[in-house]
C-alpha cells in the first residue's frame, strides 16, 4: 500500500487509524476520504440514505447508450466467465457513477441487493463515499478499493475494482466494475481481478471508438506488427477533409504527445508522410495488409492497416462482433477470398464428398479444431455450387451477444424495439436466401433461438421480430463447431433434433499439424498476405521452421504468423529473424536429445494439454477447471511444453 504523500487533517488521519489501524491508504483513497470529509461533510458513521433512481430515470440513462450497452453487456457476461465462482459481481455504471447494469451469481443476488447494488443506486461520491464506482469517476483512472478502505462503515464489507470506459474525447463515459461482498486477502487477487476488469474496459472504448466513427477512415497501428488488431493499438479517425478526428489514449503513448490538442485537428500529412488519398488506397486495395509507415515527429516505425468509412449506418445495428466490432449489415467481401488448400487427402476427401452433397442441398456440418478453416472450407463450398452468384453470409453464433442474436438472425420490423432502425432490417437468415448460411460456432447458441432455427430449417420461413408475417425463404445451410455437439445433446445443451436436421453429413477438418500440405497451405497463405506487387518468399531455413512448428492455434495462428513476418522482413525474403520467437524457440526445444521434452510421456502431456484447450477454446480457468489443477499451474505446463496461445 502506498503513503499518504500530502499533509491531511489530524480528525482523518484518527480516522483512517481507527479504521485501518495504519496511518497509510493508497493515494486515491486518500484523495477519496479528503473529499468526502472536507468537500461533501460527510461523516464515516452517519446513518445510510441510499440513492435510487425510479425504473422511468433508469431506462433514460441506458436509453442514451444506445447500442454500446449492448457491446458493453457482452463484454460484462464474459468477464463474468472468467470470474465466476469467485463472488464478484459485474457492475456498469454511467459518468454519473448510476448503476445501469448488474451480473452476479444468483445464489448472491441478495447479498448484493443488500449491499445497494441494484440498476439505478447511485454510488458516486457524495452518496456512497469512497468506493470502485464513485472514486473511479472522480480519479478517473483504474482504482481498488478494499474493505476498510470504504469511507462508510456499511461498506467495509466490499472490495471493489472499477475501470473507467474511456469516450472518444478521452472522457470518462462508464466504469466497468467488479464487486465482492465477502472478498478477503488482498494483493494478488485484487489485483488479478482489476487486470481482467481493465481490459474488458478497454475492449468497450475500443469498440466504442470503432462504431462511432462511421464515416472516417480510420488507422489501426502499433509499433509491434503482432499488436495490430488487438486490445492495445492505436486508433487514429481521419475525416473526409483529411484533417485528425479523433485518436484513443493509445495513439498519443505510441506518438509521444501529452494530449489530444497536438494531433485532434490537423492534417494527416502533419503527423505522417502521406495525405489522405493513400490512405483511401489502402484501404480499397489492401485493408487487410500490414502497411509500414514512420511518424514525422521522431521518425518511428510502426505497422497499420486502414478502414474506410462503413456506408451502413453502424450505432443502430443489432449486433456486435466483440473482435472487430464489425456492424450487423451484411458482411463486405474482401479483396482476396481466405485462401482453401485442399492437397492434403483427408481435406480434398472432405471437400469432394462436401460438393456432392451440398449440391443437392444436403445441410453441412463441419467439426474441427478452432482456427482449422472451417470457414474458408464454407466458402469454398459455396464457391462451388451452383448458387456461387448469391450472398455468402457468416454468422459467429459465439461473437454475437445472446441478448442481440435473435435480431441479428431472424430480423426486426420497424419499431420492434428501442433503437431499432426506422425502416426495419432484415435478418442473416433472409439476407442469405437462395445463398448459402454459415452458422459458426453453433454450439453457442442458446437454446431458445435452436427452437426458433429449428422451426425455420423446417418450414422454410421466418418471421422478423415484431412482424406477423411468415416470409419465405430457400436455404443453403452449413454449420460449424468445433465443440463436440453430440456429447452436448447427451448433456441437454443442445436440441437433438436441431443436430439431426443440421448434421446431414459432419465434415471432420484436421489439425494443422496433422495436414501433408503444410507447404503448399503456407504458399498460398502468403501470396494472400502479401501485395501482387509487392511479393515475399520464404527462405529455407525459415520454410523448414513453419513446417516443424506444432500450431496449436491451426490456420488462423500460421496467417498471423505470415503476416508478421511479411511486414518484418527485409528485400521480400523471410528469415528466421521475422519469425515469432515461439516458433524459434519450438525448433530448439524439439532438438533435445530423447528423455528430455521429447520423451512419450511428454509428448503425450503435451498432446492432452492441446486438445483441452481446444475445446476450452483457449480459455485458461476453463481449462484448469476441467484439468482440475489451478491457473497458475496450467501455465507452467503451457510454458514447459512451449504452447503458444494464439491471439
Amino acid at each position: 500500500m502506498t503513503a499518504m504523500h500530502a499533509p491531511y487533517s489530524r480528525r482523518m488521519l484518527g480516522l483512517i487509524r481507527e479504521r485501518t489501524g495504519s496511518s497509510n491508504l493508497p493515494t486515491h483513497v486518500a484523495r477519496s476520504w479528503s473529499r468526502c470529509l472536507e468537500d461533501f461533510g460527510l461523516e464515516p458513521g452517519g446513518r445510510r440514505a441510499a440513492a435510487v433512481l425510479e425504473a422511468a430515470a433508469v431506462r433514460a440513462r441506458q436509453e442514451r447508450f444506445g447500442a454500446l450497452l449492448d457491446v458493453a453487456r457482452a463484454e460484462m457476461e464474459s468477464l463474468y466467465e472468467q470470474i465466476a465462482g469467485s463472488g464478484y459481481a459485474v457492475i456498469l455504471s454511467d459518468a454519473d457513477a448510476t448503476i445501469l447494469a448488474t451480473l452476479t451469481d444468483p445464489a448472491l443476488k441478495r447479498e448484493f441487493l443488500h449491499a445497494g447494488l441494484w440498476d439505478g443506486a447511485l454510488w458516486d461520491e457524495r452518496h456512497e463515499g469512497t468506493n470502485g464506482l464513485g472514486t473511479c469517476v472522480a480519479e478517473g483512472k483504474p482504482v481498488i478499493v478494499h474493505r476498510g478502505e470504504h469511507f462508510h462503515d456499511w461498506n467495509v464489507h466490499l472490495t471493489c475494482a472499477g475501470a473507467p470506459i474511456l469516450g472518444v474525447d478521452g472522457r470518462v463515459m462508464a466504469v466497468l466494475d467488479a464487486s465482492s461482498a465477502n472478498a478477503t486477502g488482498y494483493a494478488e487477487h485484487q489485483r488479478h481481478t482489476m487486470a481482467l476488469v481493465k481490459m474488458s474496459a478497454d475492449l468497450i472504448a475500443r469498440c466504442h471508438f470503432m462504431r462511432s466513427q462511421p464515416d472516417a477512415w480510420i488507422m489501426r497501428l502499433h509499433s509491434r506488427p503482432e499488436f495490430v488488431g488487438l486490445l492495445h493499438e492505436a486508433l487514429i479517425a481521419v475525416d473526409e477533409r483529411g484533417v485528425v478526428c479523433a485518436v484513443n489514449d493509445s495513439a498519443l503513448l505510441q506518438l509521444g504527445v501529452s494530449s489530444r490538442s497536438c494531433i485532434v485537428g490537423r492534417p494527416i500529412e502533419t503527423v505522417f508522410p502521406f495525405r489522405l488519398e493513400a490512405m483511401a488506397r489502402r484501404a480499397a486495395t489492401a485493408p487487410s495488409t500490414l502497411w509500414p509507415v514512420r511518424d514525422l515527429a521522431h521518425g518511428r516505425r510502426f505497422f497499420a492497416k486502414v478502414r474506410g468509412p462503413l456506408r451502413e449506418e453502424p450505432m443502430r445495428s443489432a449486433g456486435a462482433v466483440r473482435a472487430g466490432c464489425r456492424t450487423g449489415a451484411p458482411p463486405v467481401p474482401a479483396p482476396h477470398e481466405p485462401v482453401h488448400v485442399d492437397a492434403d487427402p483427408k481435406v480434398r476427401d472432405a471437400m469432394h464428398r462436401g460438393r456432392q452433397l451440398f449440391a443437392r442441398r444436403i445441410p453441412i456440418l463441419l467439426q474441427g479444431a478452432t482456427g482449422t478453416g472451417k470457414e474458408a472450407f464454407a466458402k469454398a463450398l459455396h464457391r462451388s455450387s451452383a448458387w456461387a452468384d448469391k450472398p455468402f453470409v457468416a454468422v459467429n453464433c459465439a461473437a454475437i451477444p445472446e441478448a442481440l442474436i435473435e435480431s441479428e438472425l431472424f430480423g426486426y420490423q420497424r419499431g420492434a424495439f428501442t433503437d431499432a432502425a426506422r425502416e426495419g432490417r432484415p435478418g442473416r437468415i433472409q439476407q442469405s436466401s437462395g445463398g448459402t448460411l454459415f452458422l459458426d460456432e453453433i454450439g453457442d447458441m442458446p437454446l431458445m433461438l435452436q427452437t426458433r432455427l429449428l422451426r425455420v430449417l423446417e418450414e422454410h420461413e421466418v418471421v422478423p421480430l415484431g412482424g406477423d408475417r411468415a416470409q419465405l425463404v430457400d436455404l443453403h445451410v452449413i454449420s460449424a463447431s468445433h465443440q463436440d455437439l453430440l456429447r452436448m445433446v447427451e448433456a441437454g445443451t443442445f436440441r437433438e433434433d436441431l443436430y439431426y436436421r443440421l448434421n446431414g453429413i459432419t465434415l471432420r477438418l484436421p489439425a494443422l499439424r496433422e495436414r501433408a500440405d503444410k507447404r503448399e497451405l503456407i504458399q498460398a497463405l502468403l501470396r494472400e498476405e502479401c501485395p501482387e506487387d509487392e511479393p515475399v518468399v520464404l527462405s529455407r531455413q525459415a520454410m523448414d521452421l513453419l513446417l516443424a512448428y506444432g500450431w496449436p492455434g491451426n490456420v488462423r495462428q500460421l496467417r498471423n504468423a505470415l503476416r508478421m513476418a511479411a511486414a518484418l522482413c527485409a528485400d521480400g525474403l523471410i528469415t528466421p529473424s521475422n519469425l515469432p520467437q515461439e516458433i524459434v524457440d519450438a525448433a530448439g526445444a524439439t532438438s533435445e536429445p530423447a528423455g528430455g521434452d521429447a520423451s512419450p510421456l511428454n509428448l503425450a502431456e503435451r498432446d492432452a494439454l492441446l486438445r483441452e484447450l481446444e475445446r476450452m477454446r483457449w480459455n485458461i480457468s476453463h481449462t484448469a477447471e476441467a484439468l482440475g489443477v489451478s491457473r497458475n499451474t496450467l501455465y507452467r505446463k503451457i510454458r514447459k511444453h512451449d504452447i503458444a496461445l494464439p491471439d
